[in-house]
């Protein structure tokens, strides 16, 4: 049974259709790659898929349920994640203290937080921090933390929120060499312990193809090639359009 279910997705801006007619399954366990040149619809894509935006025609089901017209807090309640390409974390708090904020979302913990957050659900922070290699930090604030542990950090977080899918929105970008090796071999091996289902644009093709069980490629918002990371490769149309260093078709941003 696929975890995610996408038909016939689109979307336009203006009169362009920045994502149009996409359609594509994702397996469970399975780490998916969405590539394209800049401006190709990847980022729309993504806030289609968690309820950023909506969409002006398609489905989007997460096992079964169907995701568009909910907001996104119950999608993330529904068991879809999110890390960004600019990381989101509170840089005043500690790093067990952030994670510790999202298990309080998570277990709808709200009130009265102020007073007993900092002793609610430390094991299960303390855990998630294991998993990222980042219970030796988790007593310090996240102002003080490199940007490969902010990215780590933030993997962490997504996971207090028990994904089944988790959208990782360019998750090397600005990391050096070594930690972008270091970050997709983690979520590489989360993906296989935890069973989670990951979907990720990245431009370090690189990346891509060492990590990538499958393959998406965009282009003018428009599916044009799906496969492995060999097929991809030797796809002559995603030769002239991306990887050989093609024209970027859409508005940067798109």
């Amino acid at each position: 049974m696929s975890v995610l279910e996408v038909r016939d997705l689109s979307k336009s801006f203006g009169g362009v259709e920045a994502v149009a007619d996409v359609s594509f399954d994702l397996g469970a366990g399975e780490f998916l790659a969405l590539i394209g040149p800049n401006g190709a619809g990847k980022t729309t894509c993504f806030n289609m898929l968690n309820g950023y935006l909506r969409p002006d025609r398609g489905s989007v089901k997460l096992e079964g349920r169907e995701l568009v017209g909910r907001r996104p807090r119950a999608i993330v309640r529904m068991g879809v994640g999110r890390t960004f390409q600019i990381t989101r974390t509170f840089l005043s708090m500690t790093v067990r203290e952030n994670v510790q904020m999202a298990l309080i979302s998570h277990h709808k913990r709200m009130f009265d937080f102020w007073s007993r957050a900092v002793r609610m659900y430390e094991g299960e922070a303390d855990a998630l921090l294991d998993l990222v290699s980042m219970r030796d930090q988790a007593a310090r604030p996240c102002s003080e933390l490199a940007y490969g542990d902010l990215k780590r950090l933030e993997l962490a977080i997504a996971l207090a929120h028990e994904p089944a899918l988790l959208l990782m929105d360019e998750p090397t970008a600005g990391m050096a060499p070594s930690e972008r090796v270091a970050l997709m071999a983690l979520t590489g091996e989360i993906v296989k312990s935890r069973g989670v289902s990951v979907l990720f644009t990245e431009h370090d093709m690189d990346v891509v193809f060492a990590h990538a069980h499958r393959i998406l490629v965009l282009n003018r918002g428009r599916l044009i090639a799906e496969g492995s990371g060999a097929e991809i490769r030797e796809n002559p149309l995603v030769q002239e359009v991306y990887l050989g260093g093609g024209t970027v078709f859409a508005a940067e941003g798109v």
